[in-house]
């Protein structure tokens, strides 16, 4: 049996790092994915072996059931309904295996997503031979929600083998879970996100799981429904950035001056709440679209201007903003900062050839660029079927 997930990643439209001082932020899915195809052997084959296959990253694991069930004979029977942590003794148990692997140096941090990818499936399949292939849209590191897109996709992936779950076996094509079995997904995704990121919001894995439009606050998250298309070009400056350096370094500028920041975040605030009520107010026509738009190009500089005043832009980002504004275009950046990815606003009537030539000179720049839809579907799932 086969059967095959795929999540979507994620962009911060509005509020990133004031979101931590308390005001509200906006975040959307986005059309790029990674995809999971999990797939048991027959009986007949008689095989021991559970295989990870990380395609982009030329990356193969291997493990023999028998060892991994050695190891992790402490967890007993699968537990699939009953979403856990992993506790640091298990994490350490899940490490020797990992070790085993001897990871390229170069690709070293990707060994706890492997430490993950152990703890879901031995806790949702259990001690089972399969092949678990992985592929994805999403750039690694970026700020786009890769890992939680893993997490979210691997989970659909195992749960949709099981009898369970609510699904049409039957059914040719992308199948969306329904909102019982989506809560438990989730809750084992963000189980993965903890093991790779420590403390994780469970913003990105919500927002994978769920899609559409999430506007979250002080740890209370809304789903919203976008009424107007909304479309992106994504710039990867490729700058690798420390988050958790840039959210101290906003902290510590709101200690040395509370008012003025203080100011900075209620505005970011305001910002988020008429972002969110734009894009989920009713557009009757074309002309309103073009309205629409052009308030969210004017609140994306208002946010990239405060980004400005918490310090945590860069000179790639800055590169950015001043090539799509020779184009009339308006970009933030999004998620921490420091570099990582931009965000420009592809309005509906802007033509191919102006986003030809924007990406082109980006590109030169020796960026990547991704074209997205916001707002869609959350994670899928189908059996077969699919190429």
């Amino acid at each position: 049996m086969e059967v095959k997930a795929r999540a979507p990643g994620k962009i911060i439209l509005a509020g990133e790092h004031a979101v931590v001082h308390g005001s509200t932020a906006v975040a959307a899915c986005i059309d790029l994915y990674t995809y999971v195809s999990l797939r048991f052997p027959a009986d007949s084959d008689d095989d021991d072996t559970l295989k990870l296959v990380l395609k982009d990253m030329e990356l193969n694991f291997s493990w023999s059931v028998t060892r991994i069930k050695a190891t992790l004979s402490h967890l007993g029977s699968p537990f699939p309904s009953t979403p856990t942590t992993c506790s640091m003794e298990v994490i350490k148990s899940i490490a020797v295996l990992v070790d085993e692997q001897n990871i390229p140096e170069a690709k070293i941090g990707l060994s706890s997503g492997a430490t993950a990818f152990l703890w879901l499936y031995t806790s949702i399949i259990g001690f089972k031979p399969a092949t678990v292939v992985v592929t994805s849209d999403l750039p690694l590191g970026a700020g786009l929600g890769s890992s939680a897109a893993f997490c979210v996709s691997l989970t659909a992936a195992l749960l949709g083998s099981l009898n369970s779950v609510h699904l049409d076996k039957n059914h040719q094509g992308w199948l969306t879970y329904g909102e019982s079995d989506l809560d438990l997904l989730n809750k084992w995704a963000f189980e993965g996100e903890k093991i790779i990121h420590g403390k994780p919001s469970g913003l990105d894995n919500t927002v994978s799981t769920y899609g559409n439009i999430i506007k979250f606050r002080s740890g209370n998250m809304t789903c919203i429904k976008s009424n107007m298309p909304l479309k992106m070009l994504i710039t990867n400056t490729k700058v690798g950035r420390n988050t958790r350096a840039l959210v101290a370094g906003v902290s510590e500028r709101s200690m040395r001056h509370p008012d003025a920041m203080s100011s900075v975040f209620n505005a970011v605030d305001s910002i988020s709440k008429e972002l969110s009520t734009i894009i989920e107010s009713p557009t009757p026509d074309d002309l309103s679209i073009t309205e629409k738009e052009e308030r969210l190009e004017e609140l994306m500089e208002m946010n990239q201007g405060l980004l400005q005043c918490m310090g945590v832009s860069h000179s790639s980002i800055e590169t950015v903003l001043r090539t799509t504004l020779k184009f009339k275009l308006a970009s933030k950046l999004t998620g921490a900062g420091g570099g990582g990815c931009a965000l420009t606003l592809l309005p509906t009537l802007l033509s191919a050839t102006v986003v030809e030539k924007v990406t082109t000179e980006l590109e030169t720049c020796g960026f990547q660029c991704l074209i997205a839809g916001i707002g869609g579907t959350g994670v899928e799932v189908c059996f077969g079927g699919l190429s």
